[in-house]
């Protein structure tokens, strides 16, 4: 593994006006090993960086760039954090031209493609072998993999996922689910079937799954609890051990017997499971997921495929 400053990585950053964005510039700023080269943005194009980031580079600006552009500029990492649909685009550029440089998509638009790498370190991190081109996990779907992975064989029939998300979650675009207003003491729900995380979690975890998503007054953090029939009974100690187990050298994932809070997570790169509850059968189990949205469901979980990728500790820049 290479040592520490070794070599200072250069990182572009396409689509930075979100939250996520945002939230990976503030981690790049304290990462030893990888600069920030470059921020696309188009709505601040020729606007100080610093302006908006306080942790930003002094002196850089937004650019607007097109693939063609950014292809002229020397970097090792590529982030593409844009809405679904646009990432395309970018990729193709990039495996025509440099395929040598690490992509790493936050959108959905590769996490179905066999070709890309999912992203979820905990549960995939065997299966990268230095693939350049990442795909980055929902957040949604990481808390819901992370609740049911250590029980996957176990189970009998169909998981139920009831999620609350804070609106954070549903971008700077405005909408009823991001509006502070409309969410004040309210509970928004949406999407009730084929939300793609739904569908994200359960062709990972090659289970049927139901997830029923909500978004609530609070900015950051969400909270999944998952509703699984066992193919036989367990008892508490049981199931409580055989988490432990799974997530025992895993520096992100936390286990806890009680329910874990939102509020143990916020502003913070860790999961935390727990809350385990037997029906009085052994056969229904319920188990609570919570992550911040902004970091391990999206920004430092990225930087961990990254670390990864440049050959450097998972935790760099992240703990």
């Amino acid at each position: 593994m290479m040592a520490a400053g070794t070599k200072r990585y250069r990182l572009g950053l396409i689509g930075a006006r979100g939250y996520v964005g945002s939230e990976l510039i503030q981690l790049l700023s304290r990462h030893p090993d990888i600069e920030l080269a470059f921020v696309s943005s188009r709505e601040r194009e020729g606007q100080m960086l610093s302006a908006f980031e306080p942790a930003a580079p002094t002196g850089m600006r937004y650019e607007n760039l097109t693939p063609e552009q950014a292809l002229q500029r020397e970097v090792d990492v590529l982030v593409l954090a844009l809405p679904n649909g646009l990432a395309g685009e970018w990729a193709r550029a990039y495996d025509a031209a440099h395929s040598s440089t690490v992509l790493v998509d936050l959108s959905a638009d590769y996490r179905f493609d066999p070709d890309w790498y999912y992203g979820l370190p905990e549960l995939n991190r065997r299966q990268y072998s230095g693939q350049k081109r990442i795909s980055n996990p929902g957040c949604y779907a990481t808390a819901m993999q992370l609740a049911i992975a250590p029980m996957r064989r176990l189970l009998s029939g169909p998981v139920q996922c009831f999620g609350v998300s804070g609106y954070s979650g549903a971008g700077t675009t405005p909408s009823d689910k991001n509006d502070p207003d409309k969410l004040k003491d309210n509970l928004i729900p949406y999407a009730l079937t084929g939300h793609i995380h739904e569908r994200e979690a359960a062709e990972r975890m090659a289970c049927a799954l139901q997830f029923m998503p909500h978004v609530a007054p609070h900015f950051r953090g969400l909270s999944i609890t998952a509703n699984m029939a066992l193919n036989k009974p367990l008892g508490l100690d049981a199931v409580e051990a055989i988490y432990r187990e799974f997530y025992r050298d895993e520096l992100l994932v936390d286990v806890q017997t009680q329910a874990p809070w939102l509020s143990a997570v916020a502003d913070t790169p860790r999961a935390v499971v727990g809350g385990f509850t037997l029906s009085a059968d052994g056969r229904r189990l319920v188990v609570v997921s919570v992550l911040d949205n902004l970091l391990k469901g999206a920004a430092s979980q990225a930087l961990q495929n990254i670390n990864a990728a440049l050959h450097l500790n998972e935790t760099t820049g992240i703990l």
